[in-house]
């Protein structure tokens, strides 16, 4: 349609299509990255003779990294807007592949899963900005392309470790490399966009930040928001951790088929995220928020005493239910505190998803202590805690 990048200046805002299809593209590159490093811990388990409690600490490295920082970088791009800051954050991911392709030891892993979550760290609150600007005013819709790119970087990661990692080596995480330089390039070039947009509007009046309703509403709302995502994220990260031990331990699959059932799970997510979005654009982010925290309940109860079919079948329908309610989230609460596009990014992309790290270090020990059927069985319950979506405010409609 139009041009955006640079070169299409009268005409900047309305080239909202290809500026979220070229965020939406980096987040695939930038959790295609992440993701590899879930899906090779049966690599580094081996590699390395890792217990459960080591994989745990890896996947807390990544997660706190990237959970402790996401705030305070959303904070002050809110106030001090850094168009350039995202092939920075590719830039780091970049040297954190390199680094987990030539680690000689634990230590290593661990600093390079701390290089990928501050790359993820820097990415994501101005990424999210981008794509509000660029959403023309459909929100869900925006927020959920832009997710679903991460999503589907998430699903194919360990179609990468299964196909090329495995067969050739540890040493071959450093060939992808190469995505990380694709995502530094076409970065700079939606920066550059970003800050042309910033220059145009510089003089309309900033966005208002008056809150929707009473502050004490909005911290209850916004901290249900919060648990609701940090549930989903540790029920999350115990299927991205451990499912692939989960599947080998209790149906016997090999490692590669066992990646493969991980990639159901993870294509289904990708879906429903995708999904969510223009759903709630539709029915309002609340609705969304209601079916998929409540929708998935019986399902989760039900996985852990599946056989493996209905292991695979579930997975799916887990994935593509639980994953619709992020973009929802996320809008909801862009609408709960308006104004902070980057503290909200950094709330829900990082703290929330640091407590799925938080969660998968203590899995990794119920598992070395108890079994890792023991841990599912835990997990199933989580869900249950989407009741507290009951307590959401309804917002009242902009004028």
């Amino acid at each position: 349609m139009v041009a955006a990048f640079p070169g299409a200046q009268p005409r900047i805002e309305k080239t909202t299509t290809s500026i979220l299809l070229a965020v939406s593209f980096c987040h695939l590159l930038n959790d295609l990255m992440q993701s590899l490093l879930a899906s090779l811990y049966p690599l580094f388990k081996a590699n390395y003779a890792l217990d459960f409690v080591q994989i745990g600490l890896l996947t807390m490295a990544f997660q706190v990294t990237a959970s402790l920082l996401q705030p305070l970088v959303g904070m002050a791009t809110d106030r001090w807007p850094m168009p350039y800051s995202l092939p920075v954050g590719m830039g780091s991911t970049f040297l954190g592949l390199i680094l987990l392709g030539n680690a000689g030891n634990f230590a290593l892993l661990v600093l390079a899963a701390c290089l990928i979550g501050l790359g993820s760290a820097i990415f994501h609150p101005e990424a999210s900005r981008v794509a509000r600007l660029g959403s023309g005013g459909r929100h869900g819709l925006a927020q959920s392309l832009f997710q679903v790119g991460g999503n589907m970087g998430s699903a194919m990661g360990p179609l990468l470790a299964a196909f090329i990692v495995l067969p050739f080596g540890q040493g071959s995480v450093s060939w992808l490399s190469g995505v990380a330089m694709l995502g530094v390039v076409v970065l700079w070039r939606v920066g550059a966009w970003y800050a042309a947009h910033r220059k145009q509007n510089a003089g309309k009046p900033a966005a208002s930040r008056a809150l929707p309703l009473p502050q004490g509403r909005v911290a209850i709302a916004f901290g249900i928001l919060v648990l609701l995502t940090a549930t989903k994220n540790v029920y999350m990260a115990s299927i991205s951790s451990y499912f692939t031990f989960y599947v080998i331990d209790q149906f016997g699959l090999g490692v590669r088929e066992a990646q493969l059932m991980l990639f159901l799970f993870l294509a289904a997510a990708a879906a429903g995220t995708f999904l969510g979005g223009p759903i709630g654009d539709r029915m309002g982010a609340r609705f969304v928020i209601w079916f998929s925290i409540l929708g998935v309940i019986p399902f989760a109860l039900l996985l852990p005493y599946a056989n493996l079919f209905w292991t695979g079948v579930l997975s799916v329908v887990i994935g593509l239910i639980f994953a619709s309610a992020f973009s929802a989230i996320v809008v909801f609460a862009q609408e709960l505190v308006p104004g902070r596009v980057g503290l909200i990014a950094g709330v829900f992309f990082g703290f929330a998803f640091g407590a799925g790290g938080l969660g998968a270090a203590l899995l990794g020990n119920f598992a070395d202590t108890h079994g890792i059927a023991f841990v599912y069985r835990i997990c199933s319950y989580l869900p249950l805690l989407g009741l507290l979506t009951i307590l959401l405010p309804r917002l009242p409609r902009a004028g």
